[in-house]
């Protein structure tokens, strides 16, 4: 049982720490609920997107597209992890640099090929696991704006179509809800047009599709577009995927320091106990001494 003055700091110390996890929370709450806004507000313009480009695959159109075919030269393949520039959001972190050095040591063509990291947390990562000759970008943040994104995302693609890369993996934590994310590996290019479901088995009969402009001139459009909207998509779902994780780890430590002060308190209450008890017994013991 330690001295009632050090129970004291400790419960002080626990205290201001209980407060600062409790506005962290409070804080992640906040910024969650605008980023979950964000991302779904873009997710009905990247299905569209994707519904329009099946239209487009159905009819046959897309073949030889160079967004769409396979590179014939083995070149090697471009990953970008999405982490976090700050700590304390549990287990996002870590997740995202396992997931990347999994794909990166089991992936020949990835290990041995450029590597882009957004997040100080993912550089730092892949720096002590002695990858180095990496592009880091440091001007996203939590609040990615979709011209960067354009941006980054039109380099890519004029790497893919130049033949510097044979492919462009997306490593980042996809969001399917408030109570679950899971990370993934996306393959951004070639683009893969989605599957969507034919009416042709249960009616007998096959949609017929006129484009306006040309076919071959709007894909040409679309997949583009397609690409950003994929690429802006993993970027919100990983703000949002972040600000869930800081809520439920600084939660937990609130929690955690409130059932702390708890025993503190019990534990300080005994040691003033004692020494009130002791101080009794030593004034009864000196007044019957002067008997």
């Amino acid at each position: 049982m330690g001295n009632a003055r050090d129970i004291k700091k400790r419960m002080n110390a626990v205290g201001n720490i209980k407060r600062i996890t409790r506005t962290m929370q409070m804080i992640a709450t906040s910024k969650f609920a605008k980023a979950q806004q964000t991302s779904q507000a873009t997710r009905p313009y990247t299905d569209t997107l994707f519904g329009l480009v099946a239209q487009l695959a159905e009819s046959g159109v897309g073949e030889g597209h160079p967004l769409l075919t396979e590179p014939s030269a083995d070149t090697n393949e471009l990953t970008m992890m999405i982490s976090a520039d700050r700590g304390l959001c549990g287990p996002f972190n870590g997740s995202m640099v396992r997931t990347t050095l999994k794909h990166l040591r089991s992936e020949s063509a990835a290990g041995n090929g450029k590597i882009e990291v957004v997040g100080k947390k993912g550089a730092s990562a892949l720096k002590f696991n002695g990858y180095k000759d990496f592009i880091h970008h440091t001007h996203i943040g939590d609040k990615p704006a979709f011209d960067d994104i354009e941006r980054i995302a039109d380099r890519f693609i004029q790497m893919f179509v130049d033949g510097e890369v044979s492919a462009v993996r997306i490593v980042y934590m996809k969001y399917f809800s408030a109570g679950r994310q899971k990370p993934e590996v996306l393959q951004l290019l070639p683009f893969s047009t989605p599957e969507v479901e034919s009416d042709e088995a249960a009616t007998g009969m096959q949609d017929v599709y006129e484009f306006s402009p040309d076919a071959d001139l709007l894909l040409d459009t679309l997949l583009p577009a397609a690409v950003k909207a994929v690429l802006f998509q993993c970027f919100n779902d990983a703000v949002v995927s972040e600000h869930i994780a800081r809520m439920v780890a600084m939660k937990a430590a609130t929690d955690n320091a409130g059932k702390m002060g708890h025993l503190l308190k019990r534990e300080y209450n005994r040691v003033r106990q004692t020494q009130i008890t002791t101080e009794l017994t030593e004034i009864i013991s000196g007044a019957a001494a002067l008997e």
